[in-house]
């Protein structure tokens, strides 16, 4: 039996599991048969958190087709609340392992409850080369691609995972992410695949975005992906460097600094039930 708690940051949902007290076995199929929202407990992927050498925690994270991904920024701040509310730390201000190295957490409490994060995502990754993405040396909408019936310009990066952001003139809420979204993960020009973030820009302090996440499909939020989306956004000049956005899920604050070239990614982290799986 593994106990587990269901989680989400603005409707991008994980199971966790505390993986230090417990042995967690097959985590690959594991995570598929938790995500399933039929026959599981129903989620965007699975989260481990672990013993690290080098950190506070480390955070183990499986999409819901069963593959491992470095990092996830609304899996993140859940983690954060995780370690905190289940007494694991009384820190605040944490250390987290991740496969895109660590990331700190500033944890924001009421009531002895963290009721929101402020995650140091590090500084973005702008090389063709690292994020990996198989285009030109200038990034501003340097991927032009043709899918289906449309033409798509976009600007990649990387937060530690990889990301490809198009922006779109209609509302993002009339856009058929469904559509191109599986299509574009998978194209010859990402060699690890990717999350395909489409932006509406709405002002220079706010964008719309609905992502599909790699692995996963489209999810209510991407904490990277809303990342990414900011820097891109100010690479080509449509935004500021503090940008509220807007996605299925509620409002994520990033702000990518011009002091230190990291990006501060602000949001809730919501504890929505727990459980114990009788495997």
């Amino acid at each position: 039996m593994i106990k587990f708690t269901k989680m989400h940051g603005l409707g991008n949902d994980y199971v966790y599991i505390d993986a230090i007290n417990q042995k967690i076995e097959n985590k690959s199929e594991l995570a598929k048969y938790i995500s399933d929202r039929h026959f599981g407990v129903g989620s965007d992927g699975l989260i481990l958190i672990c013993k690290s050498k080098i950190a506070d925690f480390k955070m183990q994270m499986f999409n819901s087709d069963g593959s491992e991904a470095e990092m996830c920024g609304n899996g993140i701040r859940c983690v954060g609340k995780f370690v905190y509310d289940k007494g694991l730390t009384k820190k605040t201000k944490l250390k987290i392992e991740t496969l895109s190295g660590i990331k700190l957490l500033d944890l924001i409490v009421e009531n002895d409850e963290v009721i929101k994060v402020k995650v140091d995502m590090g500084e973005p990754i702008l090389e063709h080369k690292k994020i990996p993405v198989i285009c030109e040396d200038n990034i501003k909408n340097n991927l032009n691609l043709k899918v289906l019936d449309k033409n798509f310009s976009f600007t990649c990066v990387s937060m530690g995972n990889p990301h490809a952001v198009t922006f779109i003139n209609d509302e993002v809420k009339n856009f058929d992410v469904q559509k191109y979204g599986k299509i574009i993960e998978n194209l010859d020009a990402f060699p690890q695949r990717t999350n395909v973030e489409f932006i509406n820009i709405v002002d220079k302090n706010n964008v719309s975005m609905r992502v599909w996440e790699r692995g996963a499909g489209e999810t209510l939020a991407c904490g990277t992906g809303a990342c990414a989306s900011v820097v891109a956004s100010v690479i080509n000049e449509y935004t500021s460097r503090k940008v509220f956005v807007h996605l299925l899920g509620g409002i994520l604050e990033i702000e990518w600094s011009d002091e230190n070239n990291h990006v501060y990614m602000t949001g809730p982290a919501v504890t929505v039930f727990e459980g114990v799986l009788a495997i």
